[in-house]
């Protein structure tokens, strides 16, 4: 027997869960949501260390015109600031105010790639481009936030107006599909400068998404208090809403047949839906299928081979650190948000073939040969950095500053570190030399400055979000995604093969930041309430 009854489930405590359960719980529905921490918001939590507040994952927001339109549907005041953005070569850096920053930005890499200049100017006569693209992919409020049947206004002034620009960009969308690398390429010759352009971005990152991040930096902001402050905003309004919320749980089975969810502590939970906001690897590794039609059957197991030969994105590495040197030093440099590239030479082949080459012969290649490449890694790399005092100064203790440090890491070298047995040590390796390349380049008051300082590395964000393989953007860029990848069909990303099943979150739609998480989140729900009005037809 269930322990209770709910008219929905929801697994998964991240800005899709929440959403979702907001939703459902907005329309009087019970509804229960199921976290494995103690806490909510996935990757999307600030917590605090000696008194300074660090973001988790997410260093800040990007509206898209999903998350605001979210806010205001549900009267949810979050008071919010610019997260201005730099870019960094070398000794040299870009403070990113407006759209004119580009001709800036063009003049920077001409600077450090002077033979360049004539494939330079084609890439950001291409990035303007895309900068007018995103202007329609996002220029509206999200009409699926929005109450059309209430709001015709918004219909006849907005979406038909709007309707025929989008469609039409969404095709020119779709021909940049290919991964970034290949794409520049076919534009620009010089190697080291393709990397520059490329290489803070996932491996094989489609290049329209890659390439228009310039305008993205335009739009980011950052709450007062903290990333995490968005997530505490939409949990209270939940627990407002009558909705349930039971963390440090994790669902250790699904009936499907018998519409019941069971926790480790063995405490059953029977629904109506469920929606499934977490690892989707997961959701098919625990569902027990046996009892189901053949025909249905056939479905979930093509569905779950499909997932399981797939994996999840990059990963990262973060170093968080605490530092003895007011915040007023850090902002003569540059902005709380800051992609900084100490070394113009590019990582080239070492993210690839190199680091392909020491997985495949690990054992033989031995520590030294993984430090020596970390070596190289390290120097030549893309950093971003975030310096939550910079946006809110009551992040930090008075005369201080915390600082995060992060750049995309492989999780199957950690856990093949992990395996040998000196995963701590590789970990403080890889933490000196961050330290070192940082403070010996943009921020030399790192020398002798730095208090206290951690990390989060692939492995642990497997272990804390349960994310396969430590991915944060959900799945891998590969040939063959095994989701929706194309806005115009985003509502499908939520079906499942599994009956009365629903999905949401990074893991259903590519590529999955937070505003697509939180769209999903509201699309699931949107599937399970009109179901539940064709049920009462």
């Amino acid at each position: 027997m269930a322990e209770q009854k709910y008219d929905a489930v929801v697994v998964g405590g991240g800005v899709a869960g929440l959403t979702a359960t907001i939703y459902l719980a907005r329309a009087g529905r019970k509804v229960v949501m199921i976290e494995k921490n103690g806490e909510c918001g996935g990757l999307v939590n600030t917590f605090s260390h000696n008194g300074y507040k660090f973001d988790t994952g997410v260093r800040a927001l990007l509206d898209a015109g999903i998350i605001n339109t979210m806010l205001k549907d549900l009267k949810i005041e979050l008071e919010v600031v610019r997260s201005p953005v730099s870019l960094g070569i070398g000794n040299e850096v870009l403070n990113i105010e407006d759209k004119s920053s580009l001709d800036d930005y063009r003049n920077l890499l001409k600077r450090f790639y002077p033979e360049s200049a004539g494939e330079i100017d084609e890439v950001l006569r291409i990035i303007r481009k895309i900068m007018k693209h995103m202007d329609v992919l996002y220029g509206i409020e999200n009409p699926v936030f929005k109450n059309l049947k209430r709001d015709v206004g918004f219909i006849f002034g907005k979406i038909l107006p709007w309707f025929p620009r989008f469609l039409l960009t969404v095709r020119k969308i779709n021909r940049m599909n290919a991964p970034v690398e290949e794409y520049l390429k076919g534009i620009v010759t010089n190697p080291s400068l393709r990397d520059m352009i490329a290489q803070h971005f996932f491996k094989n990152t489609p290049s329209f998404f890659a390439l228009s991040y310039f305008s993205l930096y335009l739009d980011y902001f950052y709450p007062i208090g903290g990333v995490g402050r968005l997530a505490e905003a939409l949990q209270e309004k939940l627990l407002k809403l009558g909705g349930e919320i039971r963390t440090e749980t994790t669902v250790a089975r699904i009936f499907p047949d018998e519409h019941i969810v069971k926790d480790d502590r063995g405490i059953s939970y029977e629904y109506k839906n469920l929606i499934w906001a977490a690892d989707l690897k997961t959701l098919y590794k625990i569902s027990e299928t046996g009892k189901l039609p053949p025909e249905v059957r056939k479905r979930i197991e093509d569905t779950k081979d499909k997932f399981l030969a797939n994996r999840g994105g990059d990963s990262v590495f973060t170093l968080f650190l605490e530092v003895d040197e007011p915040l007023e030093s850090f902002a003569k440099i540059a902005h709380g948000h800051f992609f900084y590239t100490p070394s113009t030479k590019g990582l080239g082949e070492t993210h690839k073939k190199e680091l392909d080459d020491l997985l495949n012969n690990f054992t033989k290649a031995g520590k030294e040969a993984v430090l020596s490449w970390l070596d190289r890694f390290t120097a030549l790399n893309t950093y971003e950095i975030s310096i939550p005092g910079l946006k809110d100064p009551a992040m930090v203790p008075p005369e201080k500053t915390g600082v995060i440090i992060s750049l995309l890491a492989e999780y199957d070298l950690f856990r093949k570190v992990e395996e040998a047995g000196w995963l701590e040590e590789f970990i403080g390796e890889f933490e000196d030399r961050i330290l070192k390349v940082i403070s010996g380049s943009i921020y030399p008051m790192l020398k002798d400055k730095v208090i206290h300082h951690f990390s989060f590395t692939p492995v642990s964000i497997e272990k804390r979000i349960n994310s396969s393989e430590g991915g944060i953007t959900g799945w891998a860029f590969t040939k063959s995604m095994p989701v929706i990848n194309k806005i115009q069909i985003a509502d499908r990303s939520v079906m499942t093969p599994i009956p009365s099943v629903y999905q949401a979150g990074q893991w259903v739609y590519s590529p999955g930041g937070v505003p697509m998480s939180i769209l999903t989140g509201k699309l699931a729900a949107d599937r399970v309430l009109k179901g539940a009005k064709a049920g009462l037809k």
